[in-house]
């Protein structure tokens, strides 16, 4: 039965790629814009598989759910919402309540490892609890699962951080010592490196009873650490949600407090939680923008194929007439163009694989991933591929297929076929949607990059300029006015200062009353211990009030068991909630917390200590020496100098750790990094965009003008010139491009003013944006189009009517 078919077949596919070769320039267009159309399509693909099966490689992901903690102080109007706890939580719930199998704490700390006489900074340094390996899924390859985290002071390694230490030896029963308390570490065992779509990531895993926190669980308070539960299965997570509640409520009676825990599932963290896990979080939204982004620069290439091929339907009606003469059935005749229509998807496909193998490092970059080729060939993401260029042929081809199949032999071979209404107005649809995508996209690109330089150029009220942030040691503490004193002699040097948090993320959570309000009437604030210097290396506003000096550190610091004075420093929104304006709230007598009594010395203009998303909450800064950062404010001339002079001081000062920094606007760029990733991608392809709807346009105004040629040598017979045939050939798709801009614009709208609301500081959407997009796009289309006309227009009349 084949072998009858065998002829058949072969003649078809003979002509398919005699068609190809005839019509170089329509092949080429077609060809080069499925590929490019797939191509996105591919890695953007990727990137979304691998964002959406983050975590997936965990087998009890399904049972896992991380608390997040809220808690509101009597008489506060706000509940606090925060994804860590205290160490109390994961031993009491799992005593309390038979739902949960299993639990874990878990911190990352920055610790210098001591090693061979040279200290190395690791910044992915986590302790867990002994269950940590009954919880999750990561495979170790050496050692007994069990024990690996059973008792103080041991160490887990990955491969890579095995190897980097020990070389090809057996790193398990060897020691590294952490600088800080020169306590040693056994290498219990290790494991394979941590996947890249897995929120937990370390290079150590130590035991969490190494950190000496056995006194602190007797509070909910303290909340530091990041606690998981196992469920005994999935279902539970509402029925232990329900118990929680009023457990907590008898939990915290008589404590002036509302503490309660809610459970997250693990799975959804990464892209649904408002609270990033041990690295930021990305955003459901944004996958959902690539996903349309790729379908609709892929819905671009194939009505680019879609107009060419219906435009080339006169030139292929002869083929059709004869073929229908001899025999050809309807259904033939449809599968041939269906099948010429899966040969050319067939190469494009091709082409994007190579495309991708070969951009992938780019788009690595462009990402911040480490998506790999093997993702590009695994089984399941071919198999996509396939089913995706079944698709694309069949909506590329079916419509020009089922338009060339309809013809009728007698009108063709007579010559009075024409083009028909109908498909002449399919045509001019599928170009106003063209590029009414690409007006959406650049308009989208234009906004976003207009957020993002109000972000970068926004006064947040501190000065994050050329200020170094380098960790702080336990010891540095002890000896830190005789640091800052070292630095100071290079004159380039203008303050230092050691503190909690930066002024770009400080997140400690804290209640205050003033002294006139009950202590069962609290407000929920967040705190922030500095030193002395802060104000002036951070550049903040003092409004009222002055700022503080070395002796308000020392009232914090008695030794004789006096009760210790603070002197706060709090914000605009701070004093508002207090009932004080700036100047009435100097001297004012407060407390932070029950422990910390003092008066508040000054208040500075709000700033924004969060990201922008979110609005200024109110804020005490107030000294302690629990400093964990050291920031250096720096001139902007010298840099390199003053950089090399602090790491050669740093080496006689702080001999316990290394010289590493980064600098403060650092910190502040990675609190945007999913927008900044967005934008970036949106630049790209919205320049793809624009650039596949004119590449339809450039053939379809060739065909046009070569259908028009007769018209056009009868113009210049009769006097017309170049300049008036042109605008004349251009005038139809020039007001298609117009009727895009006017679609598009007010969805565009509506989609920035949505994403734009994700933000408590934002920026206005003006008209002018939608102008320039539409004059962008209408300028490019009138170049594209023409290229043609004017070619057409320069033509030899007397040629073109003497053919005609």
């Amino acid at each position: 039965m084949i072998n009858d078919y065998y002829p058949m077949i072969r003649n078809y596919l003979k002509i398919t790629f005699r068609n190809l070769w005839r019509n170089k320039t329509a092949s080429f267009i077609n060809t080069f814009g499925l590929s490019i159309g797939l191509t996105c399509c591919l890695l953007i693909g990727i990137y979304i598989r691998h964002e959406l099966n983050y975590d997936r490689f965990q087998k009890n992901g399904d049972r896992i759910a991380r608390v997040i903690m809220e808690y509101k102080f009597n008489g506060g109007d706000e509940f606090k919402k925060g994804n860590f706890t205290s160490v109390r939580v994961a031993p009491v719930f799992k005593q309390t309540f038979p739902e949960i199998e299993s639990g874990v704490r878990m911190v990352e700390y920055n610790e210098v490892v001591q090693y061979q006489n040279k200290l190395i900074d690791e910044k992915a340094f986590m302790y867990a609890d002994a269950a940590f390996f009954q919880i999750f899924s990561f495979k170790v390859v050496q050692g007994d699962p069990a024990a690996l985290l059973n008792a103080p002071h041991k160490v887990v390694l990955t491969e890579s951080t095995a190897k980097r230490y020990f070389g090809s030896d057996n790193p398990v029963g060897k020691s590294l010592k952490l600088a800080a308390d020169s306590v040693l570490y056994q290498v219990t065992g290790v494991m394979q490196d941590c996947p890249s779509n897995s929120q937990i990531k370390f290079d150590f895993l130590a035991s969490f009873s190494s950190l000496g926190l056995a006194g602190q669980e007797k509070t909910y308070w303290d909340a530091n650490y990041t606690t998981y539960f196992l469920l005994r299965d999935k279902s539970f997570i509402n029925t232990l949600q329900s118990k929680i509640t009023p457990f907590m409520q008898k939990e915290m009676a008589g404590q002036g407090a509302t503490v309660d825990f809610f459970l997250e599932p693990f799975t959804s963290i990464h892209l649904h939680s408002e609270f990033d896990g041990f690295e930021p979080n990305n955003n459901i939204k944004y996958i959902y923008i690539l996903e349309a982004v790729a379908l609709l620069i892929l819905f671009i290439a194939c009505f680019t194929y879609i107009n060419l091929n219906t435009a080339r339907s006169v030139e292929r009606a002869r083929e059709v007439g004869v073929r229908k003469v001899i025999g050809a059935g309807k259904m033939q005749l449809f599968w041939q163009f269906m099948g010429e229509s899966a040969i050319l998807c067939a190469i494009s496909t091709v082409i994007s694989l190579i495309a991708a193998v070969i951009l992938l490092p780019e788009f690595n970059q462009l990402t911040e991933k480490q998506l790999t080729i093997q993702s590009i060939f695994s089984a399941q993401f071919i198999g996509g591929l396939i089913l995706v260029t079944i698709l694309v042929s069949f909506l590329a081809g079916i419509y020009p297929a089922l338009i060339l199949s309809n013809f009728q032999p007698v009108k063709v071979l007579k010559g009075s076929f024409k083009n028909t209404v109908s498909g002449q107005w399919v045509r001019k649809s599928l170009i106003v949607f063209q590029f009414s995508i690409s007006v959406l996209l650049i308009v989208s690109t234009f906004i976003i990059q207009k957020q993002l330089s109000f972000i970068r150029n926004k006064n947040l009220g501190y000065n994050r300029d050329h200020v170094l942030v380098l960790p702080m040691s336990e010891k540095m503490r002890d000896n830190i006015a005789v640091i800052k004193q070292e630095f100071k002699t290079d004159p380039h040097i203008q303050n230092i200062s050691a503190c909690v948090s930066t002024p770009v993320s400080i997140g400690g959570g804290y209640n205050m009353r003033s002294s006139v309000m009950p202590e069962s009437q609290q407000i929920a604030v967040t705190a922030n211990p500095i030193d002395d210097d802060f104000i002036k290396t951070t550049g903040l506003h003092i409004i009222a009030g002055a700022d503080l000096n070395q002796q308000d550190i020392k009232d914090v610091s008695n030794k004789d068991g006096s009760q210790n004075t603070y002197h706060f420093i709090i914000n605009e929104s701070a004093a508002k909630e207090l009932g004080w304006t700036p100047e009435r709230a100097i001297g004012q007598k407060m407390f932070l917390d029950a422990s910390r009594p003092g008066y508040v010395k000054a208040v500075v203009k709000d700033f924004n200590f969060e990201s922008l998303h979110n609005p200024i909450k109110p804020l005490v800064l107030f000294p302690e020496n629990r400093s964990r950062q050291l920031l250096i404010k720096i001139s902007g001339d010298h840099i390199r100098q003053t950089i090399s002079f602090l790491g050669s001081k740093w080496k006689t000062l702080v001999p316990d750790r290394p010289f590493e920094f980064h600098f403060l606007d650092e910190d502040f760029n990675k609190l945007y990094n999913s927008e900044m990733r967005l934008g970036a991608v949106l630049n790209i392809f919205s320049g793809v965009a624009i650039a596949l709807a004119c590449l339809g346009l450039f053939g379809l105004s060739a065909y046009a003008a070569k259908q028009r040629v007769k018209e056009i040598g009868i113009r210049k017979v009769l006097g017309a010139g170049v300049n008036n045939i042109a605008a004349t050939l251009s005038a139809d798709f020039v007001k298609l491009v117009f009727a895009s801009v006017v679609v598009s614009t007010p969805l565009a709208w509506w989609l920035m003013n949505k994403w734009l609301q994700d933000f408590a500081y934002r920026i206005t959407i003006n008209a002018w944006v939608f102008i320039l997009a539409g004059v962008i796009v209408i300028l490019i289309a009138v170049l594209t189009v023409s290229i043609q006309t004017i070619k057409a227009a320069m033509a030899n009349p007397v040629k073109s009517l003497r053919s005609e």
